[in-house]
């Protein structure tokens, strides 16, 4: 990666400015010290990302193995798939000579949340449209895109429905000026290029991927990238067999043909978007407890509790190897536990 090359070439100069001591190298030692120094301020750098297998007496009775591709550990700020849904669109926002980003959101929004911390990293401006009627106390959330510089906009849900139409962009930019457009939930086609980065060669034995399905753009990037032995599980967080269809269109429209098997669960919303309940909450306690690991109550958690479901129901093959994607989205664990009075693990 950009930032062991440039440590490598840190310690390299190191050696070599005991042997070389001219003043003209001594000066571009100390130029590249200055680049090692800022390289993380300036680039969206990720973290190694682990796969950590888990370990528990029903996997063991039905023979599964299951594994979470750990990306909430990609970045400390720009987490999850929300990193590989920005990266290609800050690379062209870069390219194409914009210096201010928008986008779209609701109050807890994850995005919004990744897209304010990567637009100040990045060297952007920030305008975050955001859904219903600003409050006094902003929630976790929002507070951290303010902080992060983003410009926080409310407007009504009404007004927000029309964020898809030309017009009202058009209104958008009379307000702020020039902007590159990052859409809601930053589902494009430069998000699925950066999401068919997430699985890697030492996922090829995988049977089984398992992901949570918001706007579809993860899902997407990962139908693309499955291989025939694969089957892909989308679990949606949202009510209505409506995100069939749109999955379907979604793929047809960026001309995506899996080459292994995908199928879409739509009973495991609890409700619907931003909607929990006991079962669920007490699930995400208990998983916690057992791995060490935090879920979401909006997207992970709902995934994981289908995936246990499914191991439950003997849905898959004994000598089957489940990889869930951990997407991230625990900073909006904070603002649920002050909104809802609840004490979810983080």
């Amino acid at each position: 990666m950009l930032k062991e090359f440039y440590i490598q070439l840190f310690l390299i100069k190191i050696i070599l400015i005991h042997h070389v001591c001219h003043p003209a190298k001594i000066r571009a030692f100390a130029k590249d010290l200055v680049i090692c120094r800022n390289i993380e301020k300036t680039l969206l750098l990720p973290n190694h990302i682990s796969t950590q297998e888990i370990h528990l007496p029903l996997l063991e009775e039905k023979g599964i193995r299951l594994s979470i591709k750990r990306l909430d550990r990609v970045h400390d700020l720009v987490s999850g798939n929300k990193f590989y849904k920005l990266k290609y669109n800050l690379e062209e926002a870069k390219k194409s000579g914009f210096s201010s980003l928008l986008t779209f959101g609701g109050t807890f929004s994850n995005h919004i949340y990744a897209t304010a911390a990567a637009a100040r990293i990045e060297g952007f401006k920030s305008i975050g449209i955001i859904r219903g009627e600003e409050t006094i106390t902003l929630n976790p959330t929002l507070s951290f895109a303010k902080s992060e510089g983003m410009r926080l906009v409310f407007i009504s849900r009404e007004d927000y429905r029309k964020k898809a139409e030309d017009s009202f962009i058009e209104k958008l930019k009379e307000k702020f000026g020039v902007f590159y457009l990052i859409p809601e939930g930053g589902t494009n086609e430069l998000a699925i290029k950066g999401t068919k980065e997430i699985l890697g060669k030492e996922d090829k034995e995988i049977t089984h991927i398992g992901c949570s399905v918001g706007t579809g753009g993860t899902f997407a990037g990962l139908a693309e990238s499955i291989h025939s032995n694969q089957q892909l599980l989308g679990f949606s967080s949202l009510k209505g067999d409506f995100i069939h269809s749109e999955i379907n269109h979604l793929l047809e429209e960026n001309k995506i043909r899996p080459n292994g098997k995908y199928r879409i669960f739509d009973n495991y919303h609890f409700g619907g978007y931003g909607k929990s309940g006991t079962p669920l909450l007490d699930f995400i306690g208990w998983f916690h407890s057992q791995t060490r690991i935090p879920l979401d109550p909006i997207y992970t958690g709902k995934m994981m509790f289908g995936i246990f479901d499914l191991i439950k129901n003997d849905f898959f093959e004994k000598g089957s190897h489940i990889l869930a994607i951990h997407s991230g989205g625990l900073q909006g664990i904070a603002g649920f536990n002050q909104r809802l009075g609840t004490s979810l693990p983080l």
